[in-house]
């Protein structure tokens, strides 16, 4: 008989344990967030989804070299030699036509390798990361496109002093200075 009461008295006593456990963190603040409601702020510079800016692009294919799990595959072809030259937004000139610049985000390790070695820093990473989705379809963005418009200046290009035109009127002199007195 004392064994049973034994028994009854630690399964009382553990249900106490467990009630002083839940007591205790019922009235303190909880240390879930309701994530769709409330988004924690990320760190900087966190990594998320890959973007590339396709008019800055000059098609070096560095970014697809340095990626170690191979998710951008690139494809260019030469300019035409009587198009107008383009420009990247740093200034440096566009050589190649991008024809194929695709990044599948379901292979990406998101290591933020490909974003160095890019001499226009055309690819980054954004801070978006929810593109959850139920078809890995949907993960293999294509930035390549046709109707592009290029920079046909050279953005970095030193502005050089403008000569007036003939029969231009010409910038007025600037005032002598005041001369000074003399001593005597």
């Amino acid at each position: 008989m004392t064994q049973w009461f034994k028994d009854v008295w630690e399964g009382f006593w553990t249900v106490l344990v467990g009630m002083k456990v839940t007591w205790r963190h019922l009235f303190t603040q909880p240390a879930t967030l309701q994530y769709p409601s409330f988004k924690w702020p990320l760190p900087p510079r966190s990594r998320m989804r890959l973007f590339m800016h396709y008019e800055d692009c000059i098609g070096c294919g560095q970014c697809a070299r340095a990626c170690p799990v191979s998710c951008i595959s690139i494809k260019t072809e030469k300019r035409d030699k009587d198009l107008p030259p383009a420009f990247a937004a740093t200034g440096n000139p566009i050589k190649l036509n991008v024809t194929v610049f695709d990044i599948d985000m379901s292979l990406c390790c998101y290591c933020n390798l490909c974003t160095y070695p890019c001499p226009t820093e055309c690819l980054y990473m954004t801070p978006e990361y929810e593109f959850a989705t139920s078809d890995l379809t949907h993960h293999l963005y294509r930035f390549a496109k046709k109707d592009a418009k290029f920079l046909t200046e050279n953005p970095k290009k030193k502005d050089e002093p403008a000569t007036p035109a003939a029969g231009a009127p010409a910038p007025p002199a600037a005032p002598a200075p005041p001369a000074k007195p003399s001593e005597a």
